[in-house]
């Protein structure tokens, strides 16, 4: 291999894993509401779905703008529980990692929106406000209970 290659291949590297360090540094503030006690979750299973949305959250329990989102996680699923399917899954586990590559996670967090189908309709990387994302699920006709 060629030293241009190489130095091209290095280069590349590098900003894969600076932007993974620089989504999980985005904010200090922390929470553990809502944390998943083994990492992940069930598999999403859409096709049987009475839900309108599938809200697909792809992070980790130890990542700071991660942990944020299991507070926004958690609200979602008290305000929202009847019509909005939650599915968590830690991407720096072994349960979790499959999740990261299906779904072709380059930075953590990344939120996934499926619609009844199971067709992703919005994606978002990144900490998103509970506000931002109430927009994304009233898209599909979610209101509050």
């Amino acid at each position: 291999m060629s030293k241009k290659k190489t130095k091209q291949i290095s280069v590349t590297a590098f900003f894969v894993i600076l932007m993974f360090v620089s989504a999980c540094g985005q904010s200090s503030v922390t929470s553990d509401k809502g944390k998943n006690k083994t990492g992940s979750s069930t598999t999403t299973q859409v096709a049987e779905n009475k839900y309108k949305v599938t809200f697909i959250e792809l992070g980790s329990v130890r990542c700071i703008p991660c942990k944020q989102m299991q507070a926004v996680m958690k609200s979602i699923e008290t305000k929202y529980g009847k019509e909005v399917k939650i599915d968590f899954h830690d991407i720096w586990t072994e349960a979790g990692k499959p999740y990261g590559v299906k779904y072709g996670i380059e930075a953590i967090p990344t939120q996934v929106f499926l619609d009844e189908t199971g067709k992703e309709y919005y994606r978002h990387v990144g900490f998103f406000p509970e506000e931002e994302l109430v927009k994304v699920l009233q898209q599909k006709g979610v209101k509050q209970k």
